[in-house]
């Protein structure tokens, strides 16, 4: 983390501040964030930075090479497949949180990937308003490969919208206002002009879909851009009883096809190796129970958000397992608190973002999501309680 930035961010720091901060945060937007945003944003070093992207670039080898849909087949349960995948996700983030290494070294270790879109939106929204309310250096950037807000905005445009008009492609979600991400949908409309809207709002022709605009007028859908998580439905086993049977083939675009939501995803980690990857296995595929379960985490293959993970594993945990092919075993990682608050240390979670609109060879490095924990975990049920914890975003000299 980069110390002289830190400092001075931390000197001039006040509640008062981080007060108007939120107050900013929310204003004009349709409805407030429903997720704790943190006191501060990280700074990097241009070595961490730099460590970062070549770990993001080695995954990022793994996933785009020939034969990654066969060694990925497995991962998609068959019962949320859907017709009609193209050839390569258009999202891809990778979470790495910071660590050390064996040998005491700061270090990423991946901890997550999804082939699945984040808060592309709010994140631009959320750096600009710290840069304003606490004078984030002008040198400092949010951006990869050289990146500016416009030539962002116009990546993310090329990426969702493509060749069609932005009233042609809508962003889905299950029940999209009432999502806690929500903010994130309102900020990609106000930038790019998708319209929002539910599941229960397709309307199927034929293999057709379509909506009724604002207006009221019944409009072709010809993309999708997908933020429905199967997770999110799957308690309803009638679901495609009363809305449109998205998996069915039909004639539309997604982006990103929900398929690859399950093929880059924790299924994935097994197969990936290097300096910057914990070890990971199959549990249907260990050979022996390692002797210092302590030293591991178990997880389930198709869960999100860190639900079912058990931190604190016990022999009868991996042997009480009724689908042990479902699970992985990880190598815990040693997470350093390198963001220094008011009283003591932070933890960090980095999650590059990579955007890869059709047409091109690979996907873009663009921007980054960051969160703050002092908790077990990084996520928000570990961090009940807690002050410098939440989503922020990561400033790297330019």
């Amino acid at each position: 983390m980069n110390p002289s930035v830190r400092t001075i961010f931390n000197q001039n720091f006040t509640e008062e501040k981080y007060a108007d901060f939120l107050v900013d945060l929310n204003a004009g937007l349709d409805k407030p964030v429903e997720f704790r945003v943190a006191e501060t944003p990280v700074f990097l070093t241009d070595d961490f930075r730099d460590k970062l992207v070549q770990a993001g670039q080695e995954i990022i080898d793994v996933v785009t090479a020939p034969g990654f849909k066969e060694l990925s087949e497995r991962a998609i349960p068959d019962k949320w497949r859907v017709a009609n995948e193209n050839d390569h996700p258009h999202f891809i983030a990778l979470d790495f949180g910071v660590c050390k290494d064996e040998a005491g070294n700061i270090v990423p270790k991946l901890i997550e990937m999804q082939g699945f879109p984040s808060l592309y939106g709010f994140q631009l929204h959320l750096a600009e308003t710290y840069r304003h309310t606490f004078n984030v250096p002008g040198n400092q950037t949010i951006f990869f490969n050289q990146l500016s807000k416009s030539s962002y905005i116009d990546l993310l445009k090329e990426t969702i919208l493509g060749p069609y008009q932005p009233d042609e492609v809508v962003l889905m979600d299950v029940n999209a206002p009432e999502q806690k991400t929500a903010v994130d949908f309102y900020l990609t409309e106000r930038y790019i002009g998708t319209p929002i809207i539910s599941l229960t709002d397709l309307i199927q022709e034929g293999d057709r879909l379509f909506y009724n605009n604002a207006n009221g007028e019944k409009k072709r859908i010809t993309r999708i851009y997908n933020r429905l998580i199967f997770d999110e439905i799957e308690s309803d086993q009638n679901i495609f009883d009363k809305v449109v049977d998205i998996r069915q083939p039909l004639d539309v675009e997604w982006i990103t096809h929900p398929n690859w939501f399950y093929r880059i995803s924790k299924y994935t980690m097994p197969f990936l190796k290097g300096n910057y990857v914990p070890q990971t296995q199959f549990v249907n595929k260990l050979a022996t129970i390692p002797d210092d379960l302590h030293n591991y985490v178990l997880k389930p293959l198709f869960s999100f958000a860190g639900q079912g993970v058990i931190i604190d594993v016990m022999d009868d945990d991996i042997e009480k397992l009724p689908d042990p092919e479902n699970w992985i075993l990880q190598q815990k990682v040693d997470y350093v608190p390198v963001v220094e608050s008011p009283d003591g240390g932070v933890k960090v979670e980095i999650r590059l973002l990579y955007l890869w609109p059709d047409g091109y060879n690979k996907p873009t490095l663009a921007i980054n999501l960051a969160r703050l924990s002092r908790g077990k975990m990084i996520g928000v049920r570990y961090n009940k309680d807690f002050d410098w914890v939440g989503g922020t975003v990561a400033f790297m000299h330019k």
